[in-house]
């Protein structure tokens, strides 16, 4: 039950931040409104104000903004054309469709920055053990010593350490530690040698043979700070998200990474549990989540639209609407296998037999 208001909660909150964003864009680009719905299907509450009808639906699985003139055969009286959808600049067109995944990194960068703000607990740059036949072992680095620099650059966490060994590229470097409240200098050389990135590929990276001591401390960001730590870790993840895509289409990845709206439902309850900083920080992940795959320049996603609009901006007509609709009904079959895809991956993820008996015919 947890788990089931905890996606419905979730769910709902990105739909509601995607759609305001198309919302919004087309009220400052001066389009008209007709149904702003958070939700398919049928209406469980509606209000309308102005022209605009604001409705609550039973499906919280999408949601949509109706704008005037999206359509090709909706007649308009003339004081209505220049408010219409389709009357806009192709570039204004773009930014109103692009606002809606925009919106999702914004609410990302807006959680980020408050959990930046809050605190984020860190690892010291305490080192813990040293492996034998190391750099480090060979430098005589032991447990116990702290590195508090690297080339005249303070060290205060332990990705500070790691980031700046790996920027160095195996160049030697002076180290400053720590031992029982006395520093030494002294000089080290990275060596090479194969570590597991975030894909679990083996990969060349220069290291010195030290891993952290597990001493956490809760490091705090002023809201300058804050708001650029907010961007990169939003890009960063963007860029993983899509790494990780390209990868699985290669074969690098396995598909049955993916998580459909079971494995939603399961890892938000648990986060729920855990307590609101986990869950609010799993709401900024599927944001971004969210956004990047809304930009896939497939018809009926926000990027599909993105995309006839660029082609439209490039042969300077109108891509024909029998193109679109074929593009979209093929889109939307994409879609549908893919999501049947997911929800098979996470049935099975269950490890319920029966179930798994079954789903063997469809391998």
């Amino acid at each position: 039950m947890v788990s089931l208001i905890s996606v419905i909660v979730l769910l709902g909150i990105l739909i509601f931040v995607h759609e305001l964003g198309h919302f919004l864009a087309a009220r400052i680009g001066g389009v008209g409104v007709l149904k702003f719905s958070l939700g398919f299907g049928p209406k469980i509450i509606g209000k309308k104000i102005g022209e605009t009808e604001y409705v609550l639906s039973w499906i919280p699985l999408g949601g949509f903004v109706k704008l005037l003139g999206e359509s090709d055969n909706e007649s308009l009286p003339p004081e209505d054309e220049k408010r219409s959808f389709l009357k806009q600049p192709v570039w204004k067109r773009m930014l109103i469709v692009f606002a809606g995944p925009f919106f999702n990194f914004l609410l990302a960068i807006v959680i980020f920055m408050i959990i930046f703000m809050y605190g984020v607990p860190s690892l010291t740059s305490d080192i813990g053990k040293v492996q034998e036949g190391s750099a480090a072992y060979d430098t005589g680095i032991i447990s116990g010593d702290k590195i508090i620099a690297i080339d005249g650059k303070t060290i205060n966490s332990w990705e500070e350490l790691r980031a700046v060994i790996a920027e160095g590229k195996g160049k030697e470097v002076e180290i400053v530690i720590e031992r029982d409240t006395v520093k030494k200098n002294l000089l080290i050389k990275p060596k090479l040698s194969k570590s597991k990135n975030l894909f679990g590929e083996e990969i060349p990276a220069y290291l010195i043979g030290i891993s952290p001591s597990g001493k956490v401390v809760l490091e705090r960001k002023n809201p300058g700070e804050a708001i650029i730590a907010a961007f990169i870790k939003t890009w960063e993840i963007s860029k993983l998200t899509i790494i990780a895509l390209v990868k699985m289409i290669e074969g690098t990845i396995s598909p049955r990474t993916l998580g459909g709206p079971i494995f939603i439902a399961q890892v938000a309850g648990a986060q729920v549990k855990e307590g609101i900083i986990p869950f609010i920080l799993f709401m900024a992940l599927l944001s971004i989540n969210l956004g990047v795959i809304n930009l896939f320049p497939i018809p009926v996603l926000d990027g599909g639209h993105i995309m006839f609009y660029a082609i439209e901006l490039v042969i300077r007509r109108e891509v024909s609407i029998k193109v679109k609709e074929t593009a979209q009904q093929i889109g939307f079959a994409v879609l549908v296998m893919l999501m049947i895809f997911v929800i098979m991956i996470d049935i099975e993820r269950m490890n319920i037999p029966i179930i798994n008996d079954i789903l063997k015919y469809f391998k």
